[in-house]
């Protein structure tokens, strides 16, 4: 498949990231950004904040794909959306962006946030295509070469089919077993 080809959405699984993930989403984070999150944070987002929702995408068995929110009260803030370069310009970060909406509006959520560097135009892009609408800057956000964040919020969640299917995150499961039979 050539790389401006779009993946056959029934190839792509869209699943919760686990800890089983955090080796291959570590060396996707290496491979694409220039101040990668350590493994420890993914590890601490997954098993203590009862905020953080994380998303991987899957093609054959390999993680391609990441997007992350933090759900706080009735906003999201979208932490991170990473898409393996080889696997770029197939409609997947589209994919998981798409994903996270549904699942945000399905939680009640009314507006969402994120920070994008200033010279990251393809991801600009695709955060207008959805509605997000540039707020502001925060200069100089980035510690790697000080370049400025631009922040997009989105106010309306119109037109987006709210889902609650959120799968159920490590540790959430037994929870959920123990509440039902309790």
């Amino acid at each position: 498949m050539s790389a401006d080809k779009k993946t056959n959405s029934t190839d792509l699984i869209i699943e919760a990231m686990t800890l089983a993930d955090l080796d291959e989403i570590s060396e996707l984070e290496n491979m694409v950004f220039t101040t990668p999150w350590p493994r420890g944070a993914f590890e601490g987002e997954l098993t203590t904040n009862a905020l953080a929702r994380y998303l991987v995408a899957r093609l054959n068995k390999k993680i391609v794909g990441y997007i992350g929110i933090w759900l706080i009260f009735n906003e999201g803030h979208i932490t991170n959306i990473a898409v393996h370069p080889d696997y770029r310009r197939r409609g997947i970060g589209d994919t998981l962006l798409q994903r996270l909406l549904s699942n945000a509006k399905g939680c009640s959520i009314e507006s969402l946030t994120l920070e994008v560097r200033r010279s990251n135009l393809a991801a600009q892009k695709l955060y207008e295509k959805y509605g997000f609408i540039f707020t502001s800057v925060r200069p100089g956000y980035y510690t790697d070469n000080k370049e400025d964040a631009l922040i997009y919020w989105k106010q309306e969640m119109d037109g987006i089919e709210p889902t609650d299917d959120w799968i159920v995150y490590e540790g959430e499961e037994e929870a959920e077993e123990e509440e039902q039979n309790g």
